[in-house]
């Protein structure tokens, strides 16, 4: 396994709408398995493949329930609003507070091309939507308010 350089903000990728996968091949599960280690080397709770110059609709998530893996992630359903303090490695040392759904349901294909739907609220539902936005071209500091430098 290879641990990426995560891609920091100004690199054009980050604003590019990500191309979805339209076959899960070898390829991407080592993709899956390099952004894996490379979300865990850099204490992330979250990475899209843009985040590591591929623009590809795939993303990894673990906020400490689990990891989650989603090729052509989607939300399909929302509800409520909280806002939280958040953070990327895409942009380090910067926070900001971002509005966003308290629960969302995801649903996309695992590692072996099954369909999955997942339930998230709370930390997962706000990690899995930064995430999704990633894929969009959309960073956090599009959407947050007070961004500061973290510390």
């Amino acid at each position: 396994m290879a641990v990426y350089e995560v891609v920091k903000n100004g690199d054009p990728v980050l604003r590019e709408k990500a191309k979805q996968v339209p076959k899960i091949t070898p390829n991407v599960k080592k993709l899956l398995d390099n952004m894996r280690e490379t979300m865990y080397i850099n204490k992330g709770v979250g990475l899209a493949a843009p985040q590591v110059g591929v623009s590809k609709r795939i993303i990894v998530v673990d906020v400490g329930e689990g990891l989650f893996e989603v090729i052509n992630p989607e939300i399909v359903e929302s509800q409520g609003v909280e806002t939280d303090m958040e953070g990327c490695l895409s942009i380090p040392g910067a926070v900001g507070d971002v509005p966003r759904a308290a629960s969302v349901v995801v649903k996309g294909l695992n590692r072996d091309g099954q369909e999955v739907s997942i339930n998230a609220r709370g930390f997962l539902a706000r990690a899995f939507q930064h995430e999704i936005d990633h894929l969009d071209g959309v960073l956090f500091i599009d959407k947050a308010e007070n961004v500061r430098k973290e510390g």
